[in-house]
């Protein structure tokens, strides 16, 4: 049984911003017999592995948050939601069914594997097989590279490789992989990141409205492009055209 505790995490010690206190307030109102609970600096250790104590010292705290979730979640059971979740719907359903996580993307012919993204929302009883083995892999990681860069790879790259070796389809089908029921996008990421346009269904549970704290200015700046060539040409055509130029042709 998942525990009834919503966690979420905010480090860097700055007040929350308009965006996450409406989106706590969601959770309070479609979640209300939860307890909500704030990790941060006084009651995490930032320092646990070199992967978090690299990412605090580099003030992308949203990093510290990728490993912390998992920690927490391993540790305690409940659910995880980043401060940019908006519930919209009862989600006890989901939570009656067992561990859960979402896909931030649709299984499309020609274009990218369907990608899992914990931030949207996870939820797991404590002592989840699949997140020790994530915790293990952060464990040998580095946030700051050899040569001074820094390793931005995602939490959401490091989960969906996880989830595949274990047997996840590229399908926009609900799928169980490892203990964990993995939903479509409709559920729980119904906003395009590009067009901010929302195509919420039935099934749809939250927003996920992309604050994207851990962007860096450039990478904002590409993605305001990307956006603008999606509204002339169409995004579907700027998303193949995105991969041909990654060279996935």
């Amino acid at each position: 049984m998942i525990p009834k505790v919503i966690h979420y995490c905010w480090f860097g010690r700055n007040p929350l911003p308009p965006l996450a206190v409406k989106c706590i307030e969601s959770w309070k109102s479609y979640l209300p017999d939860y307890e909500i609970r704030e990790w941060n600096e006084d009651n995490f250790d930032v320092d646990i592995i070199p992967y978090t104590r690299e990412a605090y010292e580099a003030r992308k705290y949203a990093f510290v948050s990728d490993y912390a979730r998992f920690y927490i979640l391993y540790h305690h059971g409940g659910l995880y939601f980043d401060t940019d979740v908006e519930v919209i719907r009862p989600m006890d359903d989901i939570v009656a069914r067992g561990a859960f996580m979402g896909c931030e993307n649709e299984a499309k012919p020609g274009m990218p594997e369907l990608a899992v993204a914990p931030g949207l929302g996870l939820g797991c009883p404590s002592g989840l097989r699949i997140y020790a083995e994530i915790l293990d892999l952060y464990a040998g990681l580095h946030f700051k590279c050899a040569d001074g860069g820094l390793n931005l790879k995602t939490v959401v790259a490091y989960t969906t490789e996880q989830l595949v070796a274990k047997g996840l389809k590229n399908v926009n089908e609900v799928q169980c992989v490892a203990d964990v029921w993995v939903y479509p996008k409709e559920y729980f990421c119904p906003m395009d990141y590009y067009t901010s346009q929302l195509n919420i269904t039935l099934q749809t549970r939250s927003i996920h409205h992309y604050a994207a704290s851990w962007l860096s200015w450039r990478i904002r700046v590409i993605d305001k492009i990307i956006a603008m060539i999606a509204k002339v040409i169409g995004l579907d055509r700027t998303r193949s055209l995105l991969y041909f130029l990654c060279g996935k042709h």
